[in-house]
Order: C-alpha cells, then sequence, then structure tokens
C-alpha cells in the first residue's frame, strides 16, 4: 500500500526525496490517507516535486508555498469513479490549510497552499491566479502525460476494471468515447487535451516533449493492435 508505513523511520527516508523541504515532508507525509492507488502514491508525490521545483528555478514563487501543495494535493483521497471526484481538490485544499495553520504557518501563506491544491485538479475548473498555483497544477499535469501518464493511465484503467480498448472499435469511429469502459478512449477524452492548458512558460516547453511520447505511443498502439 502507499503510504502505508506505521515508522517515523521510513517517512524520514521517504522525505529525503523532497530536500531541501525534508524536513516539511518529514512533518506532513504521516498525514496523507493510506490508499493501494499506485498511480497516487509517494513516487506521484516525489515526480511532481521535482518537476515543480525544476518549474519554480524558471518561473520563481515561493518554493516552500509549491512544495507543501505538492505533498497535500491529494490528503484526502477520492477515486476517479467517485461521484466525489469533481470536490477532491477542495476537500484536499480545506484539509491542508487545517493542517498547516495547526503547524503554525500564517493564514495567507496557508490560503496560498490551499488555492494551489483547489487549481490543480482538471475536474475542479478553477483558473490558478498565483505563480504558485500554476506552477503546482503544470507539474501534476507533466505527470499525467508523457510515458510515466501512459503508465498510470493504464495502471488506473485496471483498477477500475476497464478493458484497455473496445476490440471492434478501438478509434471510436461508430461510437461514443468511454474512458470508463475503455482505457485507451482516456486519451482522447483528456490527456491528448492537457497540452494547451499549460500556465507556465518552463511547463509548456515540457509538456510538448511529453504530448509527443504520448501521441506517439497512441499512434503505435493502434498499429499493433
Amino acid at each position: 500500500m502507499a503510504y502505508d508505513s506505521p515508522s517515523l523511520a521510513a517517512f524520514a527516508r521517504q522525505a529525503r526525496a523532497f530536500a531541501p523541504f525534508d524536513g516539511l515532508a518529514e512533518a506532513l507525509l504521516p498525514h496523507l490517507p493510506a490508499t493501494d492507488d499506485g498511480s497516487h502514491d509517494v513516487s506521484h508525490l516525489q515526480r511532481v516535486f521535482k518537476v515543480a521545483m525544476a518549474l519554480q528555478a524558471q518561473e520563481g514563487g515561493d518554493a516552500e508555498v509549491i512544495a507543501a501543495a505538492v505533498l497535500l494535493h491529494d490528503v484526502v483521497a477520492v477515486e476517479k469513479n467517485s461521484p466525489l471526484r469533481k470536490e477532491a481538490s477542495r476537500l484536499s485544499a480545506e484539509r491542508a490549510k487545517t493542517l498547516l495553520t495547526g503547524m503554525g504557518w500564517d493564514v495567507s501563506r496557508a490560503d496560498a497552499v490551499a488555492h494551489a491544491i483547489h487549481a490543480h485538479a482538471f475536474s475542479a475548473g478553477i483558473v490558478p491566479e498565483s505563480i504558485e498555483a500554476k506552477i503546482v497544477q503544470d507539474a501534476d499535469r507533466l505527470d499525467a502525460i508523457g510515458f510515466v501518464g501512459v503508465a498510470r493511465c493504464f495502471y488506473t484503467a485496471g483498477r477500475m476494471n476497464s478493458a484497455l480498448y473496445d476490440p471492434t472499435d478501438p478509434k471510436a469511429e461508430d461510437r461514443e468515447l468511454d474512458d470508463l469502459s475503455f482505457a485507451l478512449d482516456h486519451f482522447e477524452i483528456k490527456l491528448l487535451k492537457l497540452k494547451s492548458g499549460f500556465k507556465t512558460a518552463a511547463g509548456k516547453d515540457m509538456a510538448d516533449l511529453r504530448h509527443a511520447r504520448m501521441t506517439a505511443f497512441v499512434e503505435y498502439l493502434h498499429e499493433e493492435i
């Protein structure tokens, strides 16, 4: 299971990947929910953090606010097929603010983290207003495309008991797209549309490369099937 280690030593080991904010990570990781979702585990947080710090180095912004938002952006776990899915980022934002103010964070900075979390989700439809929120949204979406995005898409489809594709019409030429039933449909419904929504210049550059990789995957997959 993800986030499932009961030992403080294990959290300390996981936190090292979030340097120079490893102390913050060590304090926050124990608050994350136990989950068996390998697409939203500590490795996801580590990847998003690494990308977010790369974006922050080019775009600016409060790095600690960004780090806290990355660490807590999934602090309330909601399954992809849950009717509460569109509320997930709002619920996580509220929980994050409570946690951070309880740790002594100034309310205004906790609010900045909460906004970045609320705005990061595709399903929430919230426009990121701060550079920190734009970076967190871009970093999280970069983890949804490219080769990692492909892997996460099919992993999630397996968890949701979806088929890889419709064997009678894999390109959905004579049917409606249905990504609850077919993993391949999720690329047309969402993943291939993400490239146009990046908010930072550095994020757009990274998205161009990952989008090209993902597009090539889809093309080769159609060829093979």
